[in-house]
């Protein structure tokens, strides 16, 4: 069964429209006939009945469909400028109220025109009327759709109209053979895809229609399960691939891992050195590594890659290290450096901060191979950077990074005879990659989004961290929160107080850092306050800092850009500003800011009431736990994959249709089924794999590699 062409969507019949509308098309990621097909409608309108305006007019305020003549239409200019049309049937009359309209619609709506309309009727000063409402102009006698009229996700400039038409001319174009058998589908007792995709853009009637909306309905079934099983085809392939890959094996775990090792004024836990271990067989293989390293705030990541970047540099190759932000990559590089460069490790700083001469001279200690270590930031990805022998890539908070990004970096391979070979080259060898989040990801997701890569658990804290009370305080009770600062400090203590904005925003009129920093000022004359926020230079941010770490400051006003890599163990305090504002995930990452040290630690969430239903449950979940696994179970549940994935979902489409909340049922079955596909090499399964990533993946592959 050969792979169906993906046929461009077609255009409309003049040139200059069908390019402006091709264009918004493409904006919605529609480029061929059958990326129209599955682009399935948003809910339903039912179109099927007309019922008399005077029934209509007594059914309250519901949603009707009615049918008659235009007797007046004028505009009107009391209370603002309106177009107002009155039709009329046997039975009664009804206003049509348009706020925004086009002039042309007075000619189009003109006295003696038949019309059908559809909208929420209610009653107004002179009778039934309804605002706004889809109508169309009708001859008398003209039929009435014997289905539900579908509404699509549409972008600006294109009408419903225009994508149903589009939509219809795809179906009549494209390749309806059912990529999977009939034997596959009973086996998985779904709808065959033809019958479930025509009744999703055209239901009769009679249909479900609580079913269609909360898309339990077979056919969504169907769409679910197939989109799904396009999505672990597509990560099962990648790893098969990625395993045929080159790599250059790092087998020497040497004089520089022990003495590392033998250096640290403290013992790994059994977690991490599960996980070194885990690591540091993946780098003896000759194909690439690419695991993801997950652990709590404050568990040990950093040391666990430092390992890793010792065993390369043992094994004679280079390793890198890319944070998203220069005050966590600045922090890696202190802790790093204070770590290997007494061991004689060399190792080189680059960020986009750096004056020209400084990253020039960094620039060439990487390319000549005498930088082993290499940290920085997103200015490790530009075309100026050269590694000579580039043999492990780590990158921190690796959902910060977009995909092309992540690419870049991995990209910047090492060929047979030890040069770089980011050019073409049979010989590439492709580095081992080890990336980090502090973020649980839930199993579900994992199973879900990142089964291409091998995962690594640190699971447990090290001994002597206190566990962080955590309270949440109403915004009434701020004079309270200042004076507990202050004891705080009195106690020979630090406190944070993070602050999700910089300037007053008219729009959310959040209390802001620099609005804050004031505040405390003149509220603890007595005590020294730092201000650090995203938009001073990284010199200025760096003096506050440094001022911070060294006790010189006693409270450190911020925004998030202190939320991840800041290790301050004598701030005993968090406070954290509008916390009903900030996603649990953001919210646990700040917490983590205290609790390194050994005096017990607070962290309170100042919020403004009243409190929605979600942010009532962030705050509850952050009270009532510290455990970042549990945590991201309850983020899954209420804010859905977004937030975990985040830039990773660069350049390929979120999963449209399948839920992660209710769906895993459907996860399990297409995860066995792709590895059956997969397992067995016969040509026909191999063409239900080719055919159904076609389909459902185009040429989106590459996206689900890193």
């Amino acid at each position: 069964m050969p792979a169906p062409k993906r046929k461009p969507a077609a255009a409309a019949p003049s040139a200059p429209v069908a390019n402006t509308r091709a264009s918004k098309l493409e904006k919605l990621g529609l480029r061929t006939d059958i990326d129209l097909v599955l682009h399935l409608p948003l809910r339903y309108e039912d179109e099927t009945e007309v019922v008399a305006i005077q029934q209509a007019g007594m059914m309250g305020a519901s949603v009707a469909q009615v049918e008659g003549l235009v007797t007046a239409c004028d505009i009107q200019y009391r209370p603002r400028r309106q177009l107002v049309v009155t039709i009329a049937d046997d039975s009664g009359q009804l206003v049509m109220r348009f706020l925004n309209f086009y002039g042309s619609q007075t000619k189009q709506l003109a006295v003696g025109t038949r019309v059908r309309a559809r909208g929420e009727i209610r009653h107004g000063f002179f009778g039934a009327e309804v605002v706004h409402p889809n109508y169309k102009v009708v001859l008398e006698g003209a039929p009435l759709p014997d289905v539900l009229t579908p509404v699509y996700p549409a972008g600006e400039g294109l009408s419903q109209t225009f994508l149903r038409k589009a939509i219809a001319d795809a179906m009549r174009d494209i390749e309806w053979r059912d990529t999977l058998s009939p034997a596959q589908l009973a086996v998985q007792q779904l709808m065959p895809f033809e019958n479930a995709v025509r009744l999703l853009h055209n239901p009769p009637p009679e249909v479900d229609e609580h079913a269609l909306e909360d898309r339990s309905h077979p056919a969504w079934v169907r769409m679910k399960f197939d989109e799904l099983l396009a999505q672990q085809l597509s990560l099962k392939r990648a790893q098969v691939a990625r395993r045929a890959k080159n790599a250059r094996a790092l087998p020497v775990v040497g004089k520089l891992s022990a003495a590392f090792l033998g250096t640290l004024p403290f013992t790994l836990t059994k977690a991490q050195q599960r996980v070194v271990a885990e690591i540091s067989a993946d780098l003896r293989a000759s194909f690439p590594m690419q695991r993801l390293l997950q652990g709590d705030v404050g568990s040990g990541k950093t040391v666990v890659a430092a390992l890793a970047a010792a065993q390369a540099i043992d094994s004679g190759y280079q390793a890198v290290l890319m944070a998203p932000t220069e005050i966590l990559a600045d922090q890696h590089f202190r802790k790093i450096a204070a770590w290997m460069e007494p061991l004689g490790v060399r190792v080189a700083w680059l960020t986009g901060s750096l004056k020209k001469k400084e990253k020039l001279a960094a620039q060439a200690m990487i390319e000549s191979g005498e930088a082993q270590l290499v940290i920085g930031t997103h200015a490790l990805i530009q075309d100026s950077v050269q590694f000579a022998k580039l043999g492990l890539v780590i990158v921190d908070e690796q959902h910060r990074f977009g995909v092309g990004q992540r690419l870049a970096l991995r990209n910047k391979t090492v060929s047979e005879n030890g040069g770089n070979d980011s050019v073409q080259n049979t010989t590439a060898v492709v580095p081992h990659q080890l990336m980090m989040s502090a973020t649980p990801i839930p199993r579900t997701l994992a199973m879900t989004y990142y089964a291409d890569l091998e995962i690594s658990v640190i699971d447990e804290l090290p001994p002597g961290r206190t566990p962080i009370v955590t309270r949440a305080v109403d915004q009434s009770r701020r004079d309270e929160v200042i004076a507990r600062v202050h004891a705080a400090v009195q106690d020979g203590r630090q406190a944070y107080w993070v602050c999700p904005l910089i300037e007053e925003s008219e729009a959310l009129q959040l209390q802001t850092a620099t609005e804050t920093y004031a505040m405390l000022v003149e509220a603890l004359p007595d005590l020294r306050i730092g201000l650090v926020h995203g938009r001073l230079k990284q010199a200025e941010k760096q003096e506050v800092m440094d001022a911070f770490s060294a006790g010189a400051c006693h409270v450190l006003v911020a925004t998030t850009v202190i939320e991840v890599g800041v290790d301050v163990p004598n701030a005993s305090l968090m406070v954290i500003e509008h916390a009903e504002r900030f996603g649990l995930s953001q919210l646990h990452q700040l917490r983590g800011r205290v609790g390194r040290g050994s005096a017990a630690s607070v962290c309170l969430l100042l919020y403004q009431s009243p409190l929605g239903y979600i942010a009532k449950q962030r705050l509850m979940t952050m009270r009532e736990t510290t455990d970042g696994f549990e945590i991201a179970r309850r983020d899954l549940e209420i804010r859905g994959p977004g937030e975990f994935l985040g830039a990773r979902q660069s350049g390929q489409a979120m999963l449209r249709f399948a839920d992660l909340a209710t769906d895993q049922w459907l996860v399990d079955r297409a995860r066995d089924l792709a590895h059956t596909l997969l397992q067995d090499p016969t040509p026909a399964n191999q063409a239900t794999v080719s055919t159904h990533l076609a389909r459902w993946l185009g040429g989106r592959e590459d996206f689900l590699k890193v």
